[in-house]
């Protein structure tokens, strides 16, 4: 058994996990968690890189003294943010949040060089009024970026900063919307047609392939023995967290379940279709050539929102006695459409659902437990509509949905799940992401061997998994789908 570090940053929280992989063993423990909270400044949104970077040193600074200085290092996160550097590798001004409202409206501009079909031709991603194209073409003619030289994607850059070697992670490159999945390198035809320097992005790198290692000012602030190698995984956190789906076979769909859901099936090849790109599916890369085909949906964020909502009202609420609540409620009571743009932004999330179900002649939710189910209800209508969209786009059937991340830990959203998709449900690991970043730094060590399948069957024989099966009438559900706007 040999030991590795897992950095996986989340929109609301950073945590290092420190694990051990061998010998049919694979473990994972909270070494360091922090909080990454967004800040506003001058009216811009923007993430508190050097605060999460400082967490990042903490967290190798706790694993070390709890397991030595570890093999490698991996590192992975959200999608789609980015930082400019100048020519002299200095990082210019905090990134900016993907919910920050500069890309509003900049999606005309972007189709007004590149039409919105061909866009999808070239690079498979879906529409998302905050994908780093949007992004890069709203910074564009700022100072800022044009005394930028290289952007780094979140993961990229604190790997840049541990080891001083820059590079992009394939993974997360693919979620820019200037990556070609069928080759897996960036797009010339999209670049130029938005003016953007092919040169802006260092030279790409797969999961597995060496970063670096930990420099001399990082071994002796983290105080780890060095060498420690830096090692890319699956640098955006889905294409881990689908590394760490324990599924037997390649019938499975998989709902990698957080403050966002990631919904879909790992296929061989992005389907580019028209009618894929009418249904908003993305072809992000996997690791070892698969291609992660899903449907983003808005997930826990709206929970999350009004929980937060609530406590700043004075009136904070607790997670269990919500979802027991919830549970009384009956189902499909009231429904919203979960991926409405209403609810992007932060803020009094329960108003907005009430807002919402006025507008759809839902009755509206009148107390918390009735909120929380609306959103458990609308959320698995949302998975269900996902499932059967990706089986009937790929031509790629199913037997089993895997919920895996912090969802898993939801009785009544796996449960509801199941009955939406009539499918049995299997939830867990609940680290996921985590697991997956060990088991790729572990494999390229050689600390395991095989195929993603060799890998997911450590998972099944390690990991606490539940099994959900459906109940209730299928066709309520379909029903359901009716009640809200197309």
């Amino acid at each position: 058994m040999r030991g590795f570090v897992a950095v996986d940053l989340g929109a609301s929280s950073g945590r290092v996990l420190a694990g051990r992989v061998g010998g049919g063993v694979l473990t994972v423990s909270e070494a360091h968690r922090f909080v990454n909270r967004p800040v506003r400044v001058g009216g811009t949104l923007h993430w508190d890189v050097l605060g999460l970077y400082a967490g990042v040193l903490d967290g190798l600074r706790a694993a070390g003294r709890v397991g030595g200085s570890p093999v490698s290092v991996g590192i992975d996160s959200w999608a789609v943010d980015f930082g400019l550097l100048d020519a002299d590798g200095v990082l210019l001004g905090n990134p900016v949040h993907y919910r920050d409202a500069r890309t509003d409206g900049v999606s005309e501009q972007v189709y007004g060089r590149v039409d919105a079909a061909d866009l999808y031709a070239n690079t498979g991603i879906q529409h998302a009024s905050f994908n780093t194209v949007h992004q890069l073409v709203a910074a564009s003619g700022t100072p800022q970026f044009a005394a930028a030289r290289q952007a780094l994607l979140i993961p990229d850059l604190i790997s840049y900063w541990l080891t001083g070697v820059a590079g992009t992670e394939v993974t997360n490159a693919s979620t820019t919307q200037l990556l070609d999945p069928r080759s897996g390198r960036w797009s010339s035809a999209v670049m130029d047609a938005l003016g953007l320097d092919p040169g802006l992005f260092p030279p790409l790198r797969l999961p597995g392939e060496a970063a670096g290692a930990l420099t001399a000012e990082v071994l002796a602030e983290t105080g780890l023995r060095g060498p420690v190698r830096v090692t890319a995984v699956g640098s955006h956190d889905t294409a881990s967290a689908v590394v760490g789906v324990p599924a037997d076979g390649s019938r499975f769909a998989y709902i990698s379940s957080g403050t966002w859901s990631l919904v879909g099936v790992e296929l061989d090849a992005p389907v580019l279709t028209e009618e894929s790109r009418r249904a908003n599916f993305t072809n992000e890369l996997g690791v070892d050539g698969t291609v992660r085909y899903l449907r983003n949906v808005m997930g826990l964020w709206l929970l999350q929102e009004c929980m937060r909502y609530w406590d700043r009202l004075g009136r904070p609420q607790s997670l269990e006695r919500l979802l027991d609540e919830a549970a009384q409620v009956p189902a499909l009571r009231s429904l919203v459409d979960a991926a409405d743009p209403a609810f992007l932004a932060p803020g009094d999330m329960p108003d907005r659902i009430a807002a919402a179900c006025r507008r759809a002649g839902e009755p509206v939710p009148e107390t918390p437990g009735e909120m929380v189910r609306c959103i458990v209800d609308s959320l698995a209508l949302a998975y269900r509509g996902a499932v059967l969209d990706a089986q009937r786009l790929a031509e790629h059937a199913v037997d089993v949905v895997h919920i895996v991340g912090g969802g898993a830990l939801n009785t009544l959203l796996c449960q509801v799940t199941s009955d939406a998709c009539g499918l049995p449900v299997v939830a867990g690991p609940t680290e996921a992401a985590a697991l997956g970043n060990l088991l790729i730094q572990a494999r390229a060590a050689g600390s395991v061997t095989g195929s993603l399948a060799d890998l997911r069957r450590l998972l099944r024989e390690t990991q606490p998994l539940r099994r959900y099966e459906p109940c209730g009438d299928a066709g309520d559900w379909a029903r359901a789908a009716d009640r809200l706007p197309v």
